[in-house]
């Protein structure tokens, strides 16, 4: 059974697009992600995306991927967020520098 995206691509200049943004997002950087709605997402890349084929809500089938951000909040780790975020959501990633 193929999962379910919101949103799925096909044309090859979507997944380039795709592509170009994980290869920004290797495993443990440190990134803010810019979504298209204005949010701001923080934190440490899980593990790189990877395109995958999914259905939207009409049936179509198309790639698309998930990136997961994790902020362990190691000072209040009552306050630590995981986000999984659709890529094609991101419209900038920014690398941060990390602490150390």
């Amino acid at each position: 059974m193929t999962a379910t995206a919101e949103c799925v691509y096909t044309a090859e200049a979507d997944l380039a697009r795709l592509r170009a943004l994980i290869a920004q997002l290797p495993n443990d950087a440190h990134v803010e992600l810019h979504l298209d709605d204005e949010r701001r997402v923080r934190g440490t890349v899980a593990a790189r995306p990877t395109l995958q084929v999914f259905v939207d809500a009409a049936g179509r089938e198309g790639m698309n991927a998930l990136v997961r951000l994790e902020d362990p909040a190691m000072d209040a780790p009552e306050s630590a967020h995981v986000y999984d975020v659709w890529l094609d959501r991101v419209a900038e990633v920014r690398h941060c520098l990390s602490a150390g």
